[in-house]
């Protein structure tokens, strides 16, 4: 293992399940005619810090200098004086082919995308820097993807063309029990300054996260059976749309829009901005790690996933069944309470599993639990982000980047001895993979399923198949395919899987038919596509 590693390395070695990636528009090498996208699957958008309280505004770019310098309104080539102008109008940089921060610009945290070669990256400053660069890749037919953190598990936060960069626009800031966040801020920092202030939002794990990718998708994580998903918890989003307009979303002003906004996806409507979000306190809570033996995994799964979605709602925990050096049963999680209030629970899961062969359980700062959980208990703050000098970045980080292969089911119901038995024969396959079970229901299951975009309320825990090298798609995409007959068709869309045949049905369900009149209404010349695009 990495040292240090970024969380999905930790998951390998028992840390804490995989939450959103982020999103993107336009796959390498498919032309997305201008788009960028309020998704869930990798970046979602552009942020920074104007809060939500702005009214609709025709137009976000006050300052069109790549559209005056070529004097053009039909799509075209660009031309070197186009990249320039675009250049010259925005608030933030452009990096181009031969500049020397190139390299390390147009890299995702998966390096199985290095091979893509964006002819720009834009690194936004503020949502005029996004309608710009919109704009930009409208008028000439630039294909256009749109980053936060990188995570997009189908490469599609990179393409041929321009990337837009949010992760500039990162502002946190919260106030009367509301938090003002950039799109682009990572995870980690929204939980280290939201803590400073002693409150915080659910939110994910994986801490180099962008967090819109993370909440237009839905957004599971540690706290979501208390709390709610991401999405639950926000109270607006100002989306940049197809037509050029900033507008504020939330239940009184484009409802619809704002509805989408909460579950859709990405790639699909326009480009969030920031979001307002509801907080709560962050107090101390109690983590804990357990292990079983190899020989018990079909007994301690049945077990788990009987107690998990059950337990009270201060309570949350994964299961991790992983080959990596060998074979590991682990349950990892958190609990909104005392030390002795989570044994007593988890007291109840060791009748039924059996007693594990280890056990960690430990008090501590909400705070040091997110970083626990990302993988970062030993690292600061700074340290647990990618190393660098660009936007999102930091000198001192210590996280590494990731070559991965992953896709996903929701588990509706319970599994049979039968399909209990398929999954860990699975995971008992040569390779290097985990699947990490992530515990739904409580506050969760009280949202209806058509209520937000995210349908999967009747979920009694998340499944992901993550895989690492040789053989890691084979293995993801076999796995997947051997437990269908068990788990069904659903999936989880900031788990996005380019080769997911039925991918409509599966991410959104019954709630596919309103997100397309959505795309209809807002954008109806569908500028923003994406291969899996509403």
């Amino acid at each position: 293992m990495r040292n240090p590693p970024d969380r999905r390395a930790f998951l390998r070695t028992g840390g804490l399940a995989a939450l959103a990636f982020g999103t993107a528009l336009g796959a390498p090498g498919t032309p997305a005619l201008g788009a960028a996208g309020a998704s869930g699957r990798d970046a979602a958008g552009a942020g920074g810090g104007a809060g939500t309280a702005g009214r609709d505004t025709a137009g976000a770019s006050g300052r069109g200098a790549a559209a005056g310098a070529t004097g053009r309104a039909a799509a075209g080539a660009p031309r070197p004086a186009d990249w320039r102008a675009l250049a010259e109008g925005l608030e933030g940089s452009l990096v181009r082919p031969g500049d020397a921060a190139y390299d390390g610009a147009r890299r995702l945290f998966n390096p199985a995308f290095d091979a893509v070669r964006p002819a720009g990256v834009a690194y936004c400053a503020d949502p005029s820097d996004v309608a710009e660069c919109v704009g930009f890749a409208r008028r000439l037919g630039v294909p256009l993807a749109v980053r936060s953190g990188g995570h997009s598990y189908a490469g599609w936060s990179t393409g041929t063309g321009l990337v837009l960069d949010v992760s500039r626009m990162s502002t946190v800031r919260h106030a009367s029990g509301r938090a003002t966040v950039g799109a682009g801020a990572r995870l980690v920092d929204v939980y280290d300054r939201l803590a400073a202030g002693g409150v915080s939002i659910p939110a994910g794990t994986c801490a180099t996260v962008g967090v819109s990718g993370l909440a237009l998708g839905g957004g599971i994580g540690v706290v979501s059976r208390r709390y709610g998903l991401t999405c639950d918890v926000m109270e607006s989003v100002r989306v940049v749309t197809a037509d050029g307009r900033l507008l504020t979303c939330d239940a009184d002003r484009h409802p619809d829009l704002y509805w989408a906004s909460r579950g859709g996806g990405g790639g699909n409507l326009g480009v969030a901005v920031s979001f307002e979000f509801r907080t709560h306190p962050a107090r101390e809570v109690t983590v804990f790690f357990l292990h079983w033996p190899w020989s018990r995994a079909v007994r301690t799964l049945r077990a788990w996933q009987a107690w998990a979605p059950s337990a009270p709602d201060a309570m949350w925990s994964g299961m991790h069944l992983s080959r990596d050096g060998g074979t590991d049963v682990q349950v990892v999680g958190l609990y909104l309470g005392g030390r002795a209030g989570c044994e007593r629970l988890l007291d109840r899961l060791a009748d039924a599993a059996g007693p594990p062969s280890s056990s960690h359980v430990r008090r501590t700062s909400y705070r040091q639990a997110m970083l626990t959980m990302a993988g970062c208990g030993s690292l600061s703050v700074g340290q647990c982000h990618l190393g660098g000098s660009l936007p999102g970045q930091t000198r001192g980080g210590r996280l590494s980047r990731d070559r991965f292969s992953a896709t996903s089911h929701m588990a509706y119901r319970p599994l049979s001895e039968a399909g209990a038995r398929t999954l860990v024969a699975q995971v008992a396959r040569a390779g290097e993979h985990t699947v990490l079970l992530d515990a739904l229901g409580g506050a969760v299951a009280r949202v209806r399923p058509d209520a937000t975009a995210f349908p999967h309320r009747a979920a009694l825990y998340s499944v992901q198949y993550y895989a690492h090298r040789a053989g890691a798609a084979t293995w993801t995409r076999t796995a997947r395919a051997a437990m269908r007959p068990h788990f069904g068709d659903h999936a989880y869309v900031n788990y996005v899987d380019a080769g997911l045949a039925g991918w409509r049905s599966a991410y959104y369900g019954p709630n596919a038919a309103r997100l397309a009149r959505v795309k209809a209404a807002y954008d109806p010349g569908r500028l923003f596509r994406l291969p899996q695009g509403i």
